[in-house]
């Protein structure tokens, strides 16, 4: 018998500091001693559903209440819960495309790096021998990052959800994480553009002509955020209708481009991304490599008790996470 059939599930798993369920089972099971065997390719956690034949999507996916025949079994549904509510987030999410890096702290309190070099320090001269070498301060923040709980709350009982599909349940917890990226998003937009308390906000300028967006708008959004590249622009929606409308960006070579590939036309190769997380009336040019920081204090968590105990009833998906700016000058945004 394999080793993975013979683990004892319990939910005390899920009290590993900086783990998830799928790390534990890992570091118990590893996937590497299953290379070369029909189980290559399956997680710790995978194995397990395997273990209990719970098949969560596709045709003929199993119960809710296939989860809830042995009490090792139940041990696996707060995962599953916290799995498929990730995966939400992630077909959701745009912060991947903005953010520069991703902290993961072990508390609450956090202060983030900053550099706010000045013009002549963007510019690395030439040093005579003996002479002084021009230096960039790197200081904390004065201010800590500001963290926000993001969740939801998940009101059922057993008995009504246990002859569901686990595919159906699967969208409603994915839709959960969408929920959750969309309020992220919403943070780190404020942050690029009010500042993370640090009096950091993002410099504007403003289109040629009011209430219309031009190439030459583009460009001089592209020349303001010199010497940093401009890779991403998140634009609201009737933004968007006005740079889509550009007529540099309808040429045939851009519309032969998306239409043989699927992808959507970049100004001045910028990465260009849809938010309803804007006011309608600007966009926003920035480097992704550069601008913001993204702080985590939790991944998806779950009340497993409640999960696993009570199957259900009242319990919460969760995530902690906040945004904090690294270079000042690595944004800007454009009003029309």
């Amino acid at each position: 018998m394999a080793l993975y059939e013979n683990l004892n599930l319990e939910k005390g798993m899920y009290q590993a500091k900086g783990k998830s369920l799928t790390d534990v089972l890992e570091s118990l099971d590893p996937s590497a001693n299953y290379v070369g065997t029909p189980l290559e390719g399956l997680d710790a956690f995978s194995r397990q559903l395997k273990r209990f034949d719970i098949r969560v999507s596709g045709e003929g996916s199993s119960t809710v209440e296939k989860f809830f025949q042995t009490s090792n079994s139940a041990a696996l549904f707060p995962e599953y819960v916290a799995r498929a509510v990730k995966q939400g987030m992630e077909e959701a999410d745009i912060l991947s495309d903005i953010v520069a890096t991703v902290t993961t702290i072990d508390g609450m309190d956090y202060r983030s790096i900053t550099s706010d070099p000045k013009e002549e320090d963007k510019e690395l001269s030439v040093v005579n021998e003996g002479a002084y070498i021009p230096q960039t301060v790197v200081k904390t923040n004065e201010n800590l990052v500001k963290l926000h709980k993001r969740g939801r709350m998940l009101v059922s009982s057993y008995e009504a959800l246990r002859f569901q599909r686990l595919d159906l349940f699967t969208v409603t917890l994915k839709q959960i994480g969408a929920y959750i990226a969309r309020a992220q998003l919403k943070d780190a937009v404020k942050v690029i553009t009010e500042g993370d308390g640090n009096s950091n906000p993002c410099e504007s300028i403003a289109c040629a002509n009011s209430g219309e967006i031009s190439y030459a708008d583009l460009i001089s959004l592209w020349a303001k955020l010199s010497p940093y590249n401009l890779n991403a622009i998140l634009a609201p929606t009737e933004a968007m209708k006005k740079i889509l409308a550009l007529p540099e960006l309808k040429d045939a070579s851009a519309g032969l481009n998306f239409h043989g590939s699927g992808k959507m036309v970049t100004p001045l190769g910028a990465n260009l991304l849809h938010t309803t997380a804007l006011e309608n009336d600007c966009i926003i040019g920035l480097d992704k490599n550069c601008a913001l920081e993204m702080v985590k204090a939790t991944d998806i968590v779950t009340d497993y008790d409640k999960l696993i105990d009570r199957q259900l009833e009242r319990a919460t998906v969760s995530c902690i996470a906040g945004f904090a700016k690294i270079f000042k000058d690595a944004s800007v945004e454009l009003t029309y």
